[in-house]
């Protein structure tokens, strides 16, 4: 019994002895877990300091982004370059080897991907030869849409020029780029049926031109009832020669006329005769340009079905009655009806045919109202081409010639441009004589690039970027609004 007790006594010290070790144990992990729970609390405080710390350098970077992109902006301005924007088109079924299949081209169009934008405004692109190294080039634009980018996006970041042209500027766009790599997508929109079909509603897959057309109109409308017209003239550069396609033939159909071109007392390029339809919306506008349209030189080639074999111009002409003190005539604050009747008194008293342009006008009506006239230009420019790679034959490869060589003139008109040399060769080409006032005078001037990512048009697209760093070097000097070179003309 004895023996028996301390047993007992001996195991319940064990026990409490266990016991204690046990709660030591316990207490020291708690310890440890309290530790951990701190330092994981600080960490979490140092991470959100760090997250808040990257947050507030990303908001300084994009406000200098934004600040840097004013500022040059502004010396563009100043210097008068020409803004270059560069698009690349999203993979084609003719970008594909004959043998390959769609599926297949699908499959390897993201690795074959030699030209891709790496930022918004930086383009690179992969040169490769057989038997050669790997060369990187990078190219530097005002800004670069990679093939995700829709028209809405490319279409937001030249909407802004179209207040300068209310506020007083000759603006002109114009799309350069090889046959098939987007250039009438970009500017008119998808094609369909061989012919265009606008839709105001549906702008989801709308060019430059309609939506330029719709932004005019809709800041016009801003204006008082009167105070403004619209006038719009189509023409194309076909194989050196200017084609008016809103000209009429005695029974009234459309039928593209040639038309030449002269040089006017104030030193502005000018097509004598050429049609100036008046339009009172964009309905109007559209209805006219898709009109003319019709008419444009196109033909199938082994680089797209449906090439572009012309050079294509559309103006919109804004003519703004600019307000004085003495110049409060009824007319024209009166209802909508005696506005229009007004308007179209305007044209008629002083024009014989739709044709005329206000510029016609008596000098007495001039002076009773003042005027500042504005010019858009809206250009399409014909694809340049490889022969080997369209396969063209015949007329075709004429109409070829003649597409490279006036895009050959472009380029030599931007060289001596960027070199300031005393002899600007504009007569070179009917299309740098039409363009001239734009490319070297007082416009505002755009230029977007269109390039295939595809290996297959590697050249072409060198040749795109080549002629689009080119246009970037050329200082026109600042571009001056219309009533300031009346002012000058007065003093």
């Amino acid at each position: 019994m004895q023996n028996l007790r301390l047993s007992a006594l001996q195991f319940s010290r064990e026990i409490h002895h266990q016991g204690e070790s046990f709660l030591h144990q316990v207490l020291l992990t708690a310890q440890e877990l309290q530790l951990q729970k701190e330092t994981m609390e600080t960490f979490q405080i140092k991470t959100l300091a760090l997250e808040q710390s990257l947050h507030e350098i990303n908001e300084r970077y994009m406000k200098e982004k934004r600040r840097r992109k004013v500022l040059h902006n502004s010396l563009l301005e100043l210097r008068g370059n020409i803004r270059v924007h560069c698009r690349i088109r999203p993979f084609l079924p003719f970008d594909a080897a004959p043998e390959e299949s769609a599926m297949e081209d699908r499959q390897r169009s993201v690795s074959e991907n030699v030209i891709c934008a790496t930022d918004d405004e930086t383009i690179l692109v992969k040169c490769s030869r057989p038997g050669h190294a790997l060369i990187n080039k990078t190219y530097q634009f005002e800004r670069v849409y990679s093939t995700y980018d829709s028209q809405v996006t490319v279409f937001a970041d030249i909407s802004p020029l179209l207040t300068s042209l209310l506020d007083g500027f000759n603006v002109c766009i114009m799309a350069y780029g090889q046959t098939g790599s987007g250039k009438t997508y970009t500017m008119l929109g998808p094609q369909l049926e061989n012919s265009f079909r606008f839709s105001v509603e549906d702008e989801t897959e709308l060019g430059i031109i309609p939506r330029a057309s719709k932004e005019v109109f809709r800041l016009l409308s801003e204006k008082s009832a009167g105070s403004h017209w619209v006038e719009v003239s189509v023409v194309e550069v076909y194989n050196n020669e200017i084609f008016d396609l809103l000209a009429k033939d005695n029974s009234g159909r459309l039928n593209g006329i040639k038309r030449g071109i002269m040089t006017n007392k104030e030193g502005k390029n000018d097509i004598p005769l050429l049609t100036n339809e008046p339009v009172e919306d964009v309905v109007e506008f559209l209805e006219l340009v898709n009109q003319g349209l019709q008419l444009r030189a196109k033909h199938s080639t082994l680089v797209h079905t449906d090439s572009s074999r012309s050079h294509l111009v559309i103006t919109l002409t804004i003519t703004i009655k600019v307000a004085s003190e003495d110049d409060f005539a009824p007319s024209w604050t009166g209802d909508h009806s005696s506005q229009k009747l007004d308007k179209e008194h305007f044209f008629t008293s002083a024009c014989s045919s739709r044709a005329c342009s206000p510029a016609q006008l008596t000098r007495e009506s001039v002076e009773r109202r003042k005027q500042m006239r504005t010019k858009l230009q809206l250009v399409d420019l014909a694809g340049s081409e490889s022969v080997g790679i369209s396969g063209v034959t015949g007329s075709l490869l004429r109409e070829t010639s003649f597409i490279n060589r006036s895009l050959s003139a472009l380029a030599d008109v931007l060289g001596a441009l960027s070199e300031q040399n005393s002899h600007i060769p504009y007569r070179n080409s009917k299309l740098t004589h039409l363009l001239q006032d734009a490319i070297g005078g007082d416009a505002k001037l755009l230029v977007v690039l269109c390039v295939s990512p595809s290996q297959k048009y590697i050249t072409e697209s060198l040749q795109t970027l080549g002629f689009g760093s080119r246009a970037r070097q050329v200082q026109r000097g600042h571009a001056k609004k219309r009533n300031e070179l009346a002012l000058n003309k007065s003093k």
